[in-house]
């Protein structure tokens, strides 16, 4: 076996955005492409010579090929062993995991997350450091800066390895060892929760619907909930791992997750429901005739930490990020811990969770986690609600409602515009910042603005400054516009538009909730001119 330097040119657009580089299959398909990616980001890093790699993915169109090429290519670049999942699947969360315990430099976790898959859809990678987070700026910069100066790659001359085959097989000098992808994730989900509690739970009768969508939480929800906690079989739906995720768009939210709801409506519904993404770093709740929030779960989740083993001595602090709705400061407020506001992008929880300054962190788009991990973990998020059910007994309504009695609720929403021309996008931005400095102070329509800003963060470990994180209206009764452009999608710009209400513990928790945030709408298409900007009267999703 040799290893062979090849000629090649650099691509434009190799920028990796709040999660990898994402682009079409095609596009990754292109001669050279992946490759010229995964050797810019070996070419960023250093000190790895001997040391162990993670890699693994969601099992999208274009996987198990792309892990073959980076095989190669890590022998190639000197490294000593490459752990990799069997059929090349890891979830997000486990890969964290895997990376964590087996004291791995770094891993590469090829996912597109909830983008849709197949051999027309997208396809993603990217670079996770030593503590199982994703890479920060400083390195996410140093490959883009790299991809754009290559003219070569190094690559090994060998089989591909068999990926179907627990076990270890030599490489170009390099180990590879295909490993189960779920048994180190399982040991670490019995170590933080109750799992005799939870299976009194199933043995009482409870019911739970978990819709996989076809990706990769599948084998994860199988052996857990089903094998382990004894949920009757049938319990896990959509929970084969396939490339093209059986034509699902596997994004856990009310927009795509309607076989879910429909089985959780009625009176004869199971009692809870869940559903996770692509790649296993998101979930969604739900009850009986009941969605939970991201944001209000996060909240949940924090003020009953307590009640799960893991986190019994209690939370060091809790992290959102500034999309996210100010549910969870109410609850950090009453629990006298500190509450941390962030950019968009589970990397800038990293640092806190390090440092020991948070011990939960959640995003809108339905990413919850904590410190066990240093990605956003949906299975997890799932066993710690059904700890939650399995100690206090209540139904996910219950449960949700006695936490508005208590703090108040946020009534929450957010609107995508998808498939929006750059510059049309840009532009909108661009018209919104210019009115910054004139609208704090005044009121516009029935809202008086205290605060108008586009957000800045100075992470309070390293003291790396952020700029430009999305643009924030602030109401002088606590309610919030946010508008940002999103870097997760592959095609045009999708501009988010967040809406925030809250509603004091003594007010009405029972409105609907687009009917609650009326005012705010009409107030953010109009100060943004969406429609006559985007050519959009109305957003392409709603959750």
């Amino acid at each position: 076996m040799t290893i062979q330097t090849l000629s090649t040119q650099a691509f434009a657009g190799q920028r990796p955005g709040t999660s990898g580089l994402r682009k079409k299959v095609t596009v990754f398909q292109q001669p050279h492409y992946l490759e010229n990616f995964v050797q810019a980001i070996f070419d960023s890093l250093e000190g790895f010579a001997g040391q162990t790699l993670v890699v693994g993915g969601d099992g999208r169109f274009h996987n198990r090929v792309a892990v073959q090429t980076i095989l190669k290519m890590a022998a190639a670049a000197g490294f000593g062993r490459v752990l990799v999942g069997k059929g090349g699947l890891l979830s997000t969360p486990a890969a964290s995991c895997v990376i964590r315990k087996h004291g791995a430099f770094g891993g590469i976790i090829l996912s597109a997350s909830h983008n849709p898959g197949g051999p027309d859809g997208d396809f993603g990678i990217k670079y996770n450091i030593g503590n199982g987070g994703p890479a920060p700026e400083k390195i996410t910069e140093a490959i883009y800066a790299r991809s754009q100066q290559l003219t070569e790659y190094r690559i090994a001359k060998a089989a591909d390895i068999n990926l179907d085959q627990l076990g270890q097989y030599p490489l170009a000098g390099m180990l590879v060892e295909v490993i189960d992808p779920v048994s180190d994730y399982a040991e670490l989900m019995q170590s933080l929760f109750d799992f005799d509690r939870i299976r009194a739970l199933f043995a009482s009768g409870f019911r739970l619907r978990f819709d996989a969508m076809g990706a990769v939480s599948g084998p994860y929800a199988h052996h857990l909930l089903e094998n382990l906690l004894g949920a009757p079989a049938g319990s896990v739906i959509n929970g084969t791992p396939l490339e093209d995720f059986g034509g699902h768009h596997p994004d856990p939210n009310p927009a795509h997750a309607t076989e879910l709801i429909g089985l959780l409506s009625g009176p004869d519904a199971p009692d809870f429901g869940a559903a996770s993404d692509g790649d296993a770093d998101r979930n969604m709740i739900l009850g009986r005739d009941f969605i939970v929030t991201p944001s209000d779960s996060l909240a949940v989740l924090a003020a009953n930490a307590k009640l799960v083993p893991g986190y019994r001595d209690g939370l060091t602090g809790v992290a959102r990020s500034m999309p996210t709705s100010t549910a969870v400061d109410r609850v950090a407020a009453d629990l006298g811990i500190a509450c941390f506001e962030t950019p968009t992008g589970w990397k800038f929880f990293g640092n806190l969770l390090d440092a020991g300054r948070a011990t939960l962190c959640g995003e809108e788009s339905y990413g919850t986690g904590s410190n066990h991990v240093r990605e956003k973990d949906g299975v997890w998020a799932v066993l710690f609600w059904l700890n939650l059910i399995a100690v206090r007994g209540q139904s996910v309504a219950t449960i949700v409602q006695e936490h508005w009695a208590r703090y108040g609720r946020n009534y929450y929403s957010r609107h995508d515009y998808e498939g929006i021309a750059t510059d049309a996008a840009d532009g909108l931005m661009a018209h919104l910042r210019s009115q910054l400095s004139a609208l704090a102070g005044q009121t516009v329509g029935d809202f008086p603005i205290a605060t108008a800003d586009d957000f800045a963060y100075t992470d309070p470990v390293d003291g790396s400054v952020s700029h430009k994180q999305g643009i924030r209206l602030i109401m002088q009764d606590g309610s919030r516009i946010v508008f940002r452009l999103s870097g997760t999608g592959t095609e045009g710009a999708t501009l988010r538009v967040y809406l925030e209400r809250y509603e004091p513990a003594s007010g009405n928790h029972q409105l609907d909730t687009q009917t609650a945030l009326a005012g705010l709408i009409t107030l953010a298409r109009r100060l943004a001119q969406i429609e006559e900007r985007t050519g959009m009267a109305a957003p392409t999703v709603v959750t």
